[in-house]
């Protein structure tokens, strides 16, 4: 039992421009991935940024056991074909881009950073796919390092003539049908049965926006009933198992594209979390899963099976007073907060059973994961406002709350939605969170400081750090990178060089450090690495 893993997670922006309804989504979303590799200026041998590789991807296997054929795909579903800004939505919108050394070329879609992320347009918004962690910390970290990467492009936008202004907010959905993505990915071993994952993941999702939900006001797809939910994205799910991710959304993601060595691990392809802000939501989202994994992996998961696992994710959602209670499989009758009970007592026990909470021989991650999920399962069974300081959607309705007592708004007035929408917004003199953030009033779990150096340096303790710095030291020489590997181009050589890197936890700073300090040019640091003769 551990909250320790390979995990990552990946945000889609919502995207907005003041005053300007005109433009299109993908080309602003694209202004944004160009503006922030302007800041980075990791030039490539090609003469852009490093791209992304998709080479290894494979987005329609199926962790059931088949492959669905490319003609039967939802175009959403082929994310292994690279996204273009057509020339005449270029002409359309503005040209050519300007490039950091003043020369003009095509708008920038998608780059690997130096801290061992991807940046890219996804269906018409920005995304920031985290480099791979090792635990839950991390995953926050280096999430929030994405907001981070967000705020500088905005900035850089802002202050560039011509371009109109663009806001980026982090959550998910615009409230008028559309939602996109706020993703996580845990590594699983390959022999765990996916039924499995099935049976003890479910009622652990349906209710796990109790701890990590974000907070959304309307219900429905379109938010035109009137109310307060739980959940940013419980709304859009419409079935419990599936591939799809935009359209009949699963609670189970079946994705089979692992990354990684595949007859060692797979994926596990979380689509069902909302985008966090709050660091102990976004802590427990990633710290509570891994828990939950472990528990899978151990054969120990809570005998629990939940009726109508779609429909009572809604319910969930819906019931921000936390009253209603569920049928199960058994025929009893629980609360939410029940099912969150039993997988917390559940996961305590494996811990205690393995060693792993011990306050001085465990793994330093699982403890704080136990000790937090506890802490708010007992605010939530008492006192809500209690945890307003840690859980984002308990949050967001007190801030909300405050505004209808203090005009008498009904929830469906739209000053409400604004304030929601403003909730979310990057930019911390404008983000109604990172206002409460600055007063104490939200909990902190990692320094600003840290966030800041994670959006520029890549984790220690995974590939990611071999991918990252390839990028800061070699970036004129590499031209392509994604999860698995990292491509080189050697000037006067005709073939391309590619470093795999298929093994997660290899390529860390412990096994890599000394060689990157010993080379300092691609040539060298290449023939040291793969023992081949330098030409």
């Amino acid at each position: 039992m551990s909250a320790v893993r390979v995990m990552g997670a990946e945000t889609e922006f919502g995207i907005h421009t003041p005053g300007h309804s005109s433009f299109n989504a993908t080309w602003l979303s694209t202004q944004v991935v160009h503006a922030y590799s302007l800041e980075t200026g990791h030039r490539a041998a090609a003469g852009g940024e490093t791209r992304w590789d998709y080479t290894d991807e494979d987005p329609l296997a199926d962790a059931r056991g088949w492959v669905v054929p490319r003609n039967e795909a939802h175009a959403s579903q082929l994310t292994d074909e690279e996204q273009e800004v057509t020339a005449a939505q270029i002409a359309l919108e503005g040209g050519l881009a300007e490039a950091a050394d003043g020369t003009m070329g095509p708008l920038m879609m998608n780059m690997v950073l130096g801290n061992g992320a991807r940046l890219y347009v996804d269906h018409a918004h920005p995304e920031y796919s985290s480099p791979e962690v090792t635990n839950p910390l991390d995953a926050v970290t280096w999430d929030a390092a994405g907001d981070v990467v967000a705020l500088a492009a905005v900035r850089r936008i802002a202050a560039t003539p011509g371009l109109p202004p663009i806001t980026l907010y982090k959550n998910n959905t615009d409230n008028k049908s559309a939602s996109y993505g706020s993703h996580e990915n845990y590594l699983v071993p390959r022999h765990v049965p996916f039924p499995h994952l099935v049976t003890g993941l479910t009622p652990f999702f349906t209710t796990r926006q109790l701890i990590c939900g974000a907070g959304r006001i309307g219900l429905g797809q379109d938010g035109s009933r009137a109310g307060f939910q739980v959940s940013a994205r419980a709304d859009f799910f419409e079935a419990e198992v599936g591939l799809e991710t935009t359209i009949r959304r699963p609670i189970i993601n079946t994705r089979d594209e692992p990354h990684a060595t595949a007859d060692k691990y797979r994926r596990l392809h979380v689509i069902i979390g909302d985008a966090n802000l709050s660091q102990v939501s976004a802590y427990l989202k990633f710290g509570t899963t891994a828990l939950v994994l472990d528990l899978i992996e151990n054969n120990a998961v809570p005998d629990v099976e939940i009726m109508a696992p779609v429909g009572t994710l809604h319910a969930v959602s819906h019931d921000w007073q936390l009253r209603d209670k569920y049928r199960l499989a058994d025929g009893r009758r629980v609360t939410a907060l029940d099912v969150q009970w039993m997988y917390l007592e559940a996961a305590r026990a494996l811990a205690e059973r393995t060693g792993a909470a011990d306050p001085v021989t465990g793994d330093g991650h699982t403890a704080t994961v136990l000790r937090l999920w506890e802490e708010v399962l007992a605010g939530l069974s008492g006192d809500v406002s209690s945890v307003a300081g840690k859980v984002e959607w308990v949050a967001k309705l007190e801030l909300l709350q405050q505004f209808r007592d203090r005009d008498g708004l009904a929830w469906t007035d739209p000053r409400l939605a604004l304030i929601d929408l403003q909730w979310s917004d990057v930019r911390p003199e404008k983000g109604l969170y990172h206002r409460l953030l600055q007063r104490g009033r939200m909990e902190r779990l990692v320094a600003d400081e840290a966030i800041g150096a994670a959006a520029l340096n890549p984790p220690t303790d995974t590939r990611a750090y071999f991918r990252g710095r390839c990028i800061r030291q070699f970036g004129a020489q590499v031209v392509g990178a994604s999860w698995d590997s990292v491509i080189f181009e050697l000037p006067h050589q005709r073939r391309l060089q590619r470093v795999p890197t298929k093994e997660p936890l290899r390529g860390t700073e412990a096994l890599t450090r000394e060689l990157f300090d010993a080379h300092p040019d691609a040539a060298s640091f290449l023939a040291a690495l793969l023992g081949t003769p330098r030409r």
